[in-house]
């Protein structure tokens, strides 16, 4: 019995098998909906619970301005949704620092996606071009270090 073969790709020049998307294997992704500056309208239940899952998925903070006039902007990293808006919150860390907040969806008069999204245009294959490339320029051993944030 013989191990197997297997046919040897060819290259083009400056064109990688390894960093062509067509030809990795990784399961497909989505993309995500810039809606960084979106201030969603908050007429119905369903727009709230809408709102506030896209707030959820958001990468950048939020500003949740609550129907006493309290204005928080932060991040949103967990929510619960009930039967009802009373029921249903969000967990935000505030981005001034302090303690995290629970915010009812009852309590939410608007919303506004006002932080920077710290991972758009960010990708599998975006990461690979780069490593290739640093590869390509003689890096003897390319490394990619995440981005400083704007903080």
């Amino acid at each position: 019995m013989s191990a197997p073969t297997h046919a040897k790709q060819v290259e083009q020049p400056g064109v990688h098998a390894e960093s062509d998307p067509d030809k990795l294997e990784v399961s497909p992704g989505f993309a995500h909906a810039s809606v960084q500056g979106w201030i969603p309208e908050l007429a119905t239940d369903e727009d709230v619970r809408k709102a506030l899952e896209t707030a959820f998925d958001y990468r950048g903070d939020v500003t949740v301005t609550s129907k006493d006039g309290t204005v928080v902007e932060g991040y949103i990293f967990d929510r619960v949704g009930g039967a009802t808006l009373e029921t249903s919150f969000v967990r935000l860390m505030p981005s001034s620092g302090g303690a995290r907040m629970k915010i009812a969806y009852a309590d939410i008069r608007a919303l506004a996606f006002t932080g920077r999204d710290t991972a758009a245009g960010k990708s599998w294959e975006a990461w690979v071009r780069k490593y290739w490339e640093k590869k390509d320029v003689g890096e003897a051993v390319p490394t990619l270090v995440p981005e400083k944030l704007d903080c």
